[in-house]
């Protein structure tokens, strides 16, 4: 057997042993301990190559050893409680103090904030978009992007939407643009130094949006965690793309039909649909782990409720996944 398909193998099995166990509840693992040591695979990727290209048994046992070593390492920082959960473990962080407002990006206007004497690089920033009445009548897009953050969703506005942001790095801006058929707001973050850091860095995000409005809320996260309860809102779309992410949404039956769609490389994702909704979930999952909780299953990536012919209200869900714990279940 070739020593590079040998290591991805143990990989392999290692994160699905890591999900399995996670599943059944014998470990509690954070994810996010481990990230910031990704450098160790670099090593054993240039270890591989050297031992390769000599053929040498000798150097593939201790390619092998390094990585059954680091693996271990990593199982055990893993199962470690982190001190912040800014993203990314099995308890979303609830009691997060952040805030958004609209200053067109200007940092000029953050205000220093110690964080309980932990960090005093922390900032805040507030931004926001008032609401127009005329523009209701139109469809109301959110795109938001951005990597290392912690998102909430967190109550409602008089406004069309307000973003109270707790920084550390980056430059946040939120922008409108009006056409004839649709209200676009475009929530971004710029950090090109932070764009691959991991490690307690991270910034927090929390949304307040207006429930008079339609929203189609389009999502790409590459590292961090969304935590949304769009139950009481009008969500026709929403639409998450996601790297290295923990997702946990509730869905409301407020409109006739709701497309939920999930694209993840390695993700936890957590969904909550209500009883009185008929829904339908399509899966392209590979080796990702799922539990759909009152669901049938009609064919091979096709399930269903019971209700989900009979009901005038329905969610469609399409789960895209590689190594990712899928969870739908009912409210």
């Amino acid at each position: 057997m070739k020593l590079d398909r040998l290591i991805w193998g143990i990989i392999l099995l290692f994160i699905g042993g890591v999900l399995l166990l996670e599943n059944f509840g014998v470990i509690d693992f954070y994810w996010r301990n481990v990230w910031s040591f990704w450098p160790v695979f670099l090593i054993i990727a240039g270890l591989n190559i050297l031992f390769n290209r000599n053929n040498s048994q000798t150097g593939s046992i201790i390619s092998i050893g390094v990585l059954v070593v680091a693996l271990s390492f990593l199982f055990y920082r893993g199962q470690q409680v982190p001190e912040h959960s800014y993203w990314w473990g099995n308890h979303f962080k609830k009691d997060i103090d952040v805030n958004i407002d609209h200053n067109d990006g200007d940092d000029d206007h953050d205000n220093d904030d110690d964080d309980n004497n932990r960090d005093s690089s922390y900032h805040q920033l507030k931004l926001t978009e008032p609401f127009v009445a005329a523009d209701n009548a139109k469809r109301t897009i959110l795109n938001i992007s951005g990597g290392g953050i912690s998102f909430n969703l967190d109550g409602e506005t008089s406004s069309l939407i307000d973003a109270d942001i707790k920084k550390r790095r980056g430059n946040f801006s939120l922008k409108k643009v009006v056409s004839d058929s649709a209200t676009v707001l475009t929530f971004s973050m710029d950090d090109k130094k932070g764009k691959w850091n991991f490690g307690d860095n991270g910034n927090d995000v929390n949304f307040k949006l207006n429930k008079e409005a339609t929203w189609d809320v389009l999502m790409k996260l590459g590292a961090g965690e969304a935590n949304f309860d769009f139950s009481p809102y009008k969500v026709r779309t929403f639409r998450f793309d996601g790297g290295a992410a923990a997702l946990d949404i509730k869905i409301g039956d407020l409109l006739p039909i709701t497309d939920v769609v999930v694209k993840s490389g390695v993700a936890d994702v957590k969904i909550k649909v209500p009883n009185g909704a008929g829904c339908r979930i399509k899966t392209k999952t590979g080796l990702s782990a799922k539990d759909f909780d009152g669901f049938e299953k009609l064919s091979d990536g096709v399930y269903e409720t019971s209700n989900y012919k009979t009901s005038t209200k329905k969610i469609f869900i399409s789960l895209d996944g590689g190594l990712s714990n899928f969870e739908v279940s009912r409210y």
